[in-house]
């Protein structure tokens, strides 16, 4: 795929979404994003969503996610953008979605690995978290020494055929795009996950990391040690918003009562975007058609804003 033909098979964001509050002593992300494809070749961070949640519904969870692309963009695009944004931000729009998940599938990797190649850093938007698969398979295609983190309550290792948004991790490891030894589990709760898939990743040799062991740790002490220890050269970033406690994160296609705090969530975020390796940040599951007042979007949002801002910073420094 050519390096614009990108453009051919992404549909732009809407220009609604991208707010503009228009005082120039509050300007506002929606007012500092790019969405030309002129524009594309001079972008740091590109934002890509792929809408659909056919896998979410082949895994028999509650279908809505389809909508979290456009409704997280609706939030982020109301914050307020650092004045001393050094970061080219460009949103690329939707991948188009087709009526069978592994078109879509094929589709958004080859999108993705011509972006990364181009390149860039990449936010990716879900929709069902079945787009790890391409997104993560993408990555490990463009770049040979790939880290990965599963930041969610469930282990997505399931056994099922076709594919859905509880297998994409199974197929990544079965495909060899991720090494056992490099490849996190984070997160997960006990009930929420069959033993015998845990056998499974034990058996592969997968470093598991409860959430009682993350929060018994300290989540941030947790992942620190973690990419301390772990040499590669580009980072996958998984976040599963079920991953969240439904206190704060209600909107989700699978929510639990217990969870990561939307505080902790944002401090990974911005561990995210303090290392350099990280290549893409993906966010999935994110069902607006069960939020409370938009909290879920929002937090996603506020999540991208601490990923950007500490990115920013690094930017910032390599510039000056």
């Amino acid at each position: 795929m050519a390096a614009l033909s990108i453009f051919e098979f992404t549909q732009r964001p809407s220009a609604q979404l991208l707010h503009k509050r228009g005082d120039p002593n509050d300007p506002r992300f929606g007012e500092m994003v790019a969405t030309d494809p002129q524009d594309y070749p001079a972008a740091d961070l590109v934002i890509l969503g792929c809408p659909q949640d056919i896998g979410v519904e082949r895994n028999k969870g509650r279908s809505g996610a389809s909508q979290g692309p456009a409704e997280i963009r609706r939030c982020f695009y109301r914050l307020a953008a650092p004045d001393n944004l050094a970061i080219q931000l460009f949103d690329l729009g939707n991948t188009l979605i087709y009526p069978a998940l592994e078109e879509t599938h094929q589709l958004h990797r080859q999108i993705v690995e011509q972006v990364l190649r181009d390149g860039k850093k990449l936010v990716v938007l879900g929709g069902g978290n079945d787009i790890s698969y391409p997104d993560c398979a993408a990555l490990a295609t463009v770049f040979e020494d790939v880290l990965a983190f599963n930041i969610d309550a469930h282990f997505d290792v399931r056994a099922d055929i076709p594919g859905n948004s509880g297998t994409p991790y199974r197929q990544l490891l079965e495909e060899a795009y991720l090494s056992p030894t490099k490849f996190f589990e984070m997160g997960s709760l006990p009930f929420s996950n069959s033993s015998v898939y845990r056998r499974y990743l034990e058996n592969k040799g997968v470093a598991i990391h409860s959430l009682e062991m993350l929060q018994d740790c300290g989540v941030e002490a947790s992942f620190k040690a973690i990419l301390e220890q772990q040499t590669a050269s580009a980072i996958f970033w998984g976040f599963d918003l079920d991953a969240v406690r439904a206190a704060d994160a209600p909107g989700v296609s699978a929510p639990n009562p217990l969870g990561l705090t939307a505080q902790e969530l944002c401090q990974l975020a911005r561990i995210a975007g303090c290392d350099s390796r990280t290549r893409l940040v993906e966010f999935s599951e994110v069902n607006p058609r069960f939020d409370v007042d938009s909290r879920t979007s929002r937090l996603v949002a506020a999540a991208i804003y601490y990923y950007l801002t500490a990115l920013n910073e690094h930017f910032g420094n390599e510039r000056s």
